[in-house]
Formats: structure tokens, C-alpha cells, sequence
């Protein structure tokens, strides 16, 4: 069972065992992290945007076009940005740490 670090907009951390196959946005509405994910993993929103650790990003497979569409609407969009539905754990994840932007956008309208 993978592990994985979420580090909360407030600083803080939160280390979850993570079942194979599940994405990340079901890790975290699982363990009761704050990830929106209005569009609840269908690739048509950007509210579970998360920033991966340059560590980890290039272990990720590259992001869909249709990912990249998606996250030129996230809040606070980096370099390491990715979108936590289109994140599948799995062993070669073990130990993936990801961050939580202080705020999302979900239909213009800005939740902080």
C-alpha cells in the first residue's frame, strides 16, 4: 500500500496509506482532505488541483491534453501543478508528497 503526504494549505501534513487503483482525489475525499473536486473526477473542472513535489513530478506520467486544458483554469497554477482525479496510486507512488493550493476556482467563482 503506497504511502502519501498531503501538505494542507495551512502548512501542516497529513501521511495516508493509499489504496492501489484509486486516484488521488478518492485518497484524499477517503481520508476526509479538504480536495474539492467538483466535477467529482470526470476531467471537467480544475478543483482538485494539487502541486506535486519537483521530486516526484517527473515520476508522473505526462498529463492528457485534456488535463492540460483543465488545469489552465486551477488557482495558483506552477510548473509541478496536476490534477489529483488523473493521479492513479499505485507502488511506484510510494511516498508521493503533494501540496493544496490555498484556494480553488470552481465556475469563477474563488473558494478560499
Amino acid at each position: 500500500m503506497p504511502k502519501l503526504t498531503f501538505i494542507l494549505a495551512d502548512g501542516t501534513s497529513r501521511h495516508i496509506d493509499a489504496d492501489d487503483g484509486l486516484s488521488l482525489l478518492e485518497v484524499a475525499h477517503n481520508n476526509h482532505v479538504d480536495l474539492e473536486g467538483a466535477c467529482e473526477g470526470s476531467l471537467a473542472c480544475a478543483t482538485c488541483h494539487v502541486i506535486v513535489h519537483p521530486d516526484w513530478f517527473g515520476k508522473l506520467p505526462p498529463a492528457s491534453e485534456d488535463e492540460e486544458d483543465m488545469l489552465d483554469l486551477a488557482f495558483g497554477l506552477t510548473a509541478t501543478s496536476r490534477l489529483g482525479c488523473q493521479i492513479i496510486m499505485s507502488p511506484a507512488l510510494d511516498g508521493l508528497v503533494v501540496s493544496l493550493p490555498d484556494a480553488t476556482r470552481n465556475m469563477n467563482v474563488d473558494k478560499k
